[in-house]
């Protein structure tokens, strides 16, 4: 019943305190993390229960965990997440499905989604996550909360089962914009500084094309709140499929074949996004094959082929992989200057029901990692905010900032959140 009671986000509850101190950031707040952290005493569960029986207890925590413990927060447990963290939907086969507090019947995003669930139902006030393929973001859109990405590299990854080391991120979650930074700051070591105003919002409107939700719930929220505080001179409108197309040349190398796709998709992002993919299956297979091949262990439905596929994966193209993400992070960083921001629809469109035929989702799917890759190629940061609910379903927008830009993003989202939430409440005023 207790499980049920929760959400069903937590693999087991305990309470870890920090040192007493009046003088600390998060003094006061609680925290879940995900169990792919290593806490001390403790076996990490990695979403699969063969994992944890061949796995001892680690005999330290994360530095991660340990930086927001040292900062006043208290862990209260340990939350469910997609076995091998290899998907975005956030169901467990083994351990039960986080039930998403905004729409019950909708799936709580993965591959973090304890971890969010437990920000969402008010469990906690803020929670670990890790975001490769897009971990965080997801469950963070689909949960109606915030969920940060950092720059790759910029948290550290010590004591957190890798899943692939290009694009593995430590992110966070919460409901509050100052909690978010407050969190940020400790686990990027930053120290507080004014927010600075962004030099261009850029708003690529074939990536909104994708999205199934109006643009009146989504871009013009987010328009009419830069008008206010920024004024509108620093709106920018692109096609950044063509941009990308034009400016990485060795994407070629991913667009041959597979047209039936670019029918529903944008050609050069899905292009980046079978490059990411590519890479993420090698770093994958290079990180567990030997433990899935000795155990295999018992894997969910739909999930078993994916990550046998990525055990399989031949070694050709890794290099031209390794050539588009040098290419595209020039990219972007050239379109984004100092200070500029990349809005994306986190995902697009509604979260899927739960128990979804995996084969309904393939459109939706393909989409979803044209977007995530953005952020996840480049190793630039991305915060997902909610944007309230439209048809009784959780709508969200995400920002983009360059690489090592994140104290910078952290304050823009406390500096636009109260008056996105007044757009919002006007935009859903309206449809109703």
């Amino acid at each position: 019943m207790a499980k049920s009671f929760e959400y069903g986000a937590f693999m087991e509850k305990f309470i870890l305190q920090p040192s007493p101190s009046q003088q600390l950031p998060l003094n006061g707040l609680s925290f879940a993390v995900k169990d792919i952290f290593d806490v001390d005493g403790y076996v990490t569960g990695f979403g699969n229960p063969d994992w944890k029986r061949t796995h001892s207890a680690a005999i330290s925590a994360a530095p991660a965990v340990l930086d927001v413990l040292r900062a006043g927060a208290t862990c209260v447990g340990k939350t469910v997440m997609d076995e091998m963290a290899y998907c975005i939907n956030g169901e467990n086969i083994h351990y039960g499905t986080p039930t998403n507090p905004c729409a019950p019947d909708r799936v709580p995003g993965g591959s973090s989604s304890g971890s969010a669930v437990a920000v969402g139902a008010r469990l906690v006030d803020f929670s670990l996550g890790t975001d490769t393929g897009g971990s965080v973001r997801v469950p963070a859109s689909y949960c109606g909360i915030l969920g940060f990405r950092p720059s790759h590299d910029a948290v550290s990854t010590s004591g957190v089962i890798p899943m692939a080391q290009s694009f593995d991120t430590v992110g966070w979650f919460a409901r509050d914009p100052v909690v978010l930074n407050k969190v940020g700051r400790v686990l990027l070591h930053l120290p507080n500084v004014d927010p600075v105003r962004p030099s261009q919002i850029i708003i690529p409107e074939d990536c909104f094309s994708l999205s199934s939700i109006p643009n009146d719930r989504t871009t013009q929220v987010l328009v009419k709140s830069v008008e206010k505080l920024f004024g509108g001179q620093i709106l920018k409108h692109v096609i950044l499929g063509d941009y990308v197309k034009e400016k990485v040349p060795s994407l070629q190398h991913f667009m041959s074949g597979g047209n039936e796709e670019h029918f529903y998709n944008i050609p050069s992002l899905a292009a980046l996004s079978s490059a990411m993919r590519l890479l993420q299956r090698y770093e994958f297979k290079n990180n567990h094959a030997e433990w899935v091949t000795t155990v295999n262990p018992n894997l969910g439905p739909g999930l078993s082929e994916r990550i046998w596929a990525a055990i399989r994966t031949p070694e050709e193209n890794i290099d031209v992989c390794h050539t588009v993400q040098n290419e595209f992070r020039a990219a972007l960083t050239a379109l984004l200057e100092d200070k500029g921001i990349l809005a994306l629809p986190t995902i697009p469109g509604d979260p899927p029901k739960l128990q979804s035929n995996p084969a309904t989702l393939e459109v939706f799917r393909a989409r979803a990692f044209s977007l995530l890759s953005i952020a996840g190629v480049s190793g630039f940061c991305q915060v997902s905010i909610p944007l309230g609910m439209h048809n009784d379903l959780p709508v969200s927008i995400s920002l983009v900032a360059k690489h090592g830009s994140d104290a910078f993003l952290l304050n823009l989202v406390e500096t636009l959140y109260d008056t996105i939430k007044e757009e919002v409440g006007i935009a859903e005023r309206t449809s109703n």
